[in-house]
């Protein structure tokens, strides 16, 4: 062997020493802690007194055991950073009752065992040689917790003993499942006809829904960020909804720039084009007198008055007046309380999102499905979460919108029809 070879063979055989000593010292260490407090007892045994290997071995020593095969490689099954996760399979999923996933997950552990089963297909995933993978029910609580409360991924790490960058991971795949296996069955118009007798009973005929817009706070996007800057001076998203009677979600469009008018936003749906064609509802008419008005959806002076959409009057208003807006404005309270349980029960709205321009709308369908399906199941809202969802709130008002005095042909004229039947005790209440 030439002196060049051997120097080389000799330098790996050193760094291979180094790497076992090191080994041997981190894996002795609970070892001399454990003999030393013996020794402090007065109980010491031969076995506590050995030398240790890394402080009994030079290097020479050590290079003469590697060459001989006396020291072998530890073989490890996989090569994550072990971490404890003995609250979640011992305490959480085997000890606490109802009240208390109510309280961290806010839901009951019936629903988010369904919940489970219905995202399994696209989250099920098989260990391999290099990591274990995640359980389907391990990668949903992460993301349920993630999205419920405002803390960081390394603390929600912490708590679920995996790394921040698994719990990024799994809040997207759960959040990119429901949207691909949900949101066509849980945000849905469903059965207009008890809508519409939802909204009668409220006090406005013939309704098929309210719609509103909301600005989620973002952190500044890298690219035409001063697009995403609302008229309150922050960088947000705009979640434009539909709700029931109920407060569920029937239509939703995200990812609009903060900048956007509500009203362009809505010109720009496949809503409004479906509202235009007469496909969103039945062609169930009422009449006053000889005005007849079809299905509509309720709003505010933000958007333009249409045959199909009914919106307050401003200005200086007489009694008749008065009394229309106030039947709508009562109609409209049920989209301003949805907005507000979706960022009370998610929090993590409230709380500037850090993730890409493709990903934020993404998390925010995902919490607009989570909302319909607590309040389809009748998960109880606690107070609690709508006091600590104002405090974070409190940095990021809703920005006013200009109202739009544009009206469609014939839109007027239904207004006027229904303040009048409103006034004469017409109208189904």
């Amino acid at each position: 062997m030439e002196a060049a070879q051997l120097t080389l063979a000799i330098r790996s055989t050193l760094n291979t020493t180094r790497i076992i000593q090191q080994y041997m010292q981190h894996q002795n260490l609970a070892k001399r802690y454990r003999a030393r407090r013996r020794r402090q007892r007065g109980h010491v045994s031969d076995q506590d007194m050995d030398t240790d290997f890394s402080e009994s071995m030079g290097p020479a020593n050590a290079c003469i055991m590697v060459l001989m095969g006396q020291v072998h490689a530890v073989e490890r099954r996989f090569w994550a950073r072990e971490t404890s996760t003995d609250w979640w399979d011992r305490i959480v999923l085997q000890v606490w009752d109802d009240s208390q996933w109510l309280r961290n997950f806010h839901m009951h552990k019936g629903t988010f065992m369904e919940l489970c089963d219905l995202l399994s297909p696209a989250l099920k995933r098989m260990n391999t040689k290099m990591r274990e993978a995640l359980t389907v029910e391990k990668q949903v609580v992460i993301a349920l917790w993630k999205l419920a409360t405002p803390d960081s991924y390394r603390s929600v790490g912490n708590q679920f003993g995996v790394g921040k960058s698994t719990v990024g991971a799994a809040v997207m795949q759960v959040a990119h499942a429901i949207k691909d296996l949900l949101i066509s069955r849980v945000v849905t118009m469903g059965n207009v006809q008890v809508i519409v007798d939802g909204f009668a009973a409220m006090g406005f005929p013939n309704c098929g829904g309210v719609i509103d817009g909301t600005h989620i706070p973002i952190l500044a996007l890298e690219h035409q960020a001063t697009e995403y800057i609302n008229r309150k001076g922050y960088f947000s998203i705009v979640l434009q909804a539909l709700v029931d009677h109920k407060g569920r979600f029937t239509n939703i469009n995200v990812g609009w720039p903060g900048k956007v008018h509500d009203a362009r936003i809505f010109r720009n749906s496949g809503l409004f084009q479906n509202l235009q064609e007469g496909t969103s509802f039945p062609d169930q008419k009422i009449t006053f007198g000889d005005v007849e008005m079809p299905i509509c959806i309720l709003g505010d002076p933000a958007y333009t008055l249409m045959p199909w959409f009914m919106k307050p009057y401003t200005g200086n208003l007489d009694s008749s007046q008065e009394l229309f807006n106030y039947r709508l404005s009562k109609c409209r309270m049920v989209v301003e309380c949805a907005f507000g349980r979706l960022k009370a029960r998610w929090r993590s709205l409230l709380t500037r999102l850090d993730l890409s321009k493709t990903n934020i709308p993404t998390v925010i369908t995902a919490c607009c499905v989570l909302h319909n399906i607590c309040e389809s199941k009748g998960e109880t809202f606690m107070a609690g979460w709508e006091v600590e969802a104002n405090r974070l709130a409190a940095g990021y008002a809703q920005p006013d919108t200009r109202a739009v005095r544009r009206a469609q042909e014939g839109a007027v004229r239904i207004r006027e029809a229904l303040k009048t039947s409103f006034m004469t005790g017409q109208a189904t209440v």
